[in-house]
């Protein structure tokens, strides 16, 4: 088999306050007063995952960290054969949170920009149960920065998306993207929902979309991949083991799927860690994982040249020099 870590991959999903080093998080949380705990919990639902998380959070206190863990992000997406990512961060609140709207963001930007062998964008994400008001200042932040191409809504899926409709087509008219997350902790409703008011143009998670064939139809008619993120199911209790994750019937499906960590520090896979566990828990060979690769890349908002050249990478790893 192939190494996966020299197969070029793009990463669609996965939030960069999940990505901190545990080194890090420990210095970070000792120099800003907050008590980490060495391991992460073992969760038993997204709400214990999202208090956990708030935890993490509140590391975050200075410029300094925010562009430490954003310059550590591009060293650690790099060595693991990553070349383009598309970033989830939650820019607007933690600048409620700190007072000072856009230092977060402008301190993520400069850490990214220190970076090399990445390309990158981001999304701003926004908590379905936190205000209108706080979404319409994610969307000053996208329109501000043209690093952020896309903004989408996140947390908890049983809280609906028709609040921000207003806000989700005045991101459309102004060019910016829209990717929320949807069908993960709640069912085909949500991913409804997230098609016909959020006009999402990808499926955050979406693996629920299986309950529902004539949606499985309007999905892979349209087109539509899936952000799955394997690891991150099982470890937030959304699905009972790897080798039970319903990856290989969105396939058979005919769906579009890409391979992604959502939260890699609570996983403990980073990408490359997650394509092997993938391979190894279904016995895709190197082909099929090749196949995961071309899909995170056309489905992804690069630049037509940077896809050309991760694509004509991906068939030279294919080669039979590649194998070793």
């Amino acid at each position: 088999m192939r190494d996966l870590a020299a197969l070029p991959k793009a990463h669609l999903h996965v939030h960069l306050e999940s990505t901190i080093r545990p080194a890090t998080l420990r210095e970070l949380g000792e120099a800003n007063g907050v008590d980490v705990p060495g391991e992460p919990p073992v969760f038993d639902g997204f709400r214990a995952f999202a208090d956990y998380n708030a935890l993490v959070r509140s590391c975050l206190q200075q410029p300094e960290d925010f562009e430490r863990i954003a310059r550590e992000y591009v060293e650690d997406e790099t060595a693991q054969g990553t070349r383009y990512a598309e970033i989830t961060f939650t820019a607007a609140s933690h600048g409620e949170r700190l007072g000072d709207l856009e230092m977060p963001l402008v301190s993520v930007l400069n850490g990214l920009s220190q970076g090399r062998g990445l390309d990158w964008r981001l999304v701003l994400d926004h908590s379905r149960r936190r205000s209108v008001e706080r979404a319409e200042r994610t969307l000053d932040l996208a329109l501000e920065y043209d690093e952020v191409f896309a903004i989408g809504m996140a947390g908890e899926e049983n809280h609906s998306l028709r609040p921000f409709a207003t806000l989700f087509e005045k991101a459309r008219a102004a060019g910016i993207h829209l990717l929320h997350h949807m069908g993960e902790d709640a069912g085909p409703d949500s991913i409804r929902e997230a098609l016909e008011v959020g006009r999402t143009e990808r499926l955050g998670h979406g693996i629920r979309v299986l309950d529902d064939p004539s949606l499985v139809a309007e999905v892979r008619d349209r087109g539509l991949a899936l952000e799955v993120c394997p690891s991150s199911n099982v470890t937030l209790g959304l699905v009972p083991s790897l080798p039970e994750h319903p990856l290989p019937r969105l396939l058979g499906a005919g769906l579009t799927v890409t391979l992604n960590t959502d939260v890699p520090s609570v996983t403990g896979a980073n990408l490359a860690g997650e394509y092997a566990r993938v391979q190894q828990a279904f016995g895709y060979d190197d082909a099929t994982m090749a196949d995961f690769a071309r899909a995170s890349v056309t489905a992804s908002f690069a630049p037509e040249a940077t896809k050309a050249a991760m694509l004509r990478g991906i068939d030279a790893w294919l080669t039979p020099a590649a194998a070793g």
